[in-house]
């Protein structure tokens, strides 16, 4: 294969190749004997192993590249950690300070400047997707993001005198299952896929 896109095809094909070695058995995910079965935002997804394929179960297309290799390296690194029913910021849990900047830029800058003047658009995508409303900020939803990790997005309005802002945060199991830099990515996700739902 020819590669174009660097930035997204490289990480890919290397998380491929990393995936056609794993043991099936050291996945957090369900496997039975031909393909790793994974969900995403309420989409479902069965994934071929060794030989890498991706098919969407139900309505659905396939997923972009970046979203595949999020989902390969939750096959293979990804752990399995119980939700204890509390919320983290990014930054409370392990190199959340070290990650900060990326994350408020990458993160909450762009979901504060996307959603923040749309609040009703932001909320008839976040229903669409089968978010759930909770009372926080102007508008709120929580997401079953994969497994039992959950995503809460919080949004306060701008107006004349004050920029719009954001919070989004985590089941803390993300602290255990998760690393840094695929919190990061989790959270881009989340925005991206409001985003196109809007």
């Amino acid at each position: 294969m020819q590669i174009e896109n660097h930035k997204e095809e490289v990480p890919f094909s290397y998380y491929v190749e990393q995936f056609a070695q794993l043991q099936p058995e050291q996945s957090v995910a369900k496997w039975d004997g031909k393909e790793f079965y994974v969900n995403l935002l309420g989409r479902d997804f069965a994934i071929s192993h060794p030989a890498y394929g991706i098919r969407a179960l139900g309505d659905g297309e396939i997923p972009p590249l970046p979203v595949q290799t999020f989902l390969l390296r939750y096959l293979l690194e990804g752990k399995a950690a119980s939700w204890l029913g509390g919320w983290k910021t990014f930054q409370q849990m392990p190199w959340g300070d070290t990650y900060a900047k990326p994350f408020s830029g990458r993160i909450l800058a762009r979901a504060a400047f996307t959603f923040g003047f749309r609040l009703e658009a932001f909320c008839a995508a976040c229903e669409k997707l089968g978010g759930t409303a909770v009372e926080h900020g102007d508008a709120g939803y929580q997401f079953d993001f994969n497994d039992d990790y959950k995503m809460q997005i919080l949004i306060w309005a701008g107006d004349e005198e004050f920029p719009p802002s954001v919070q989004v945060l985590y089941s803390d199991n993300f602290a255990a299952g998760f690393t840094a830099e695929d919190r990061v990515v989790a959270g881009d996700i989340l925005i991206s896929t409001i985003k196109a739902n809007m």
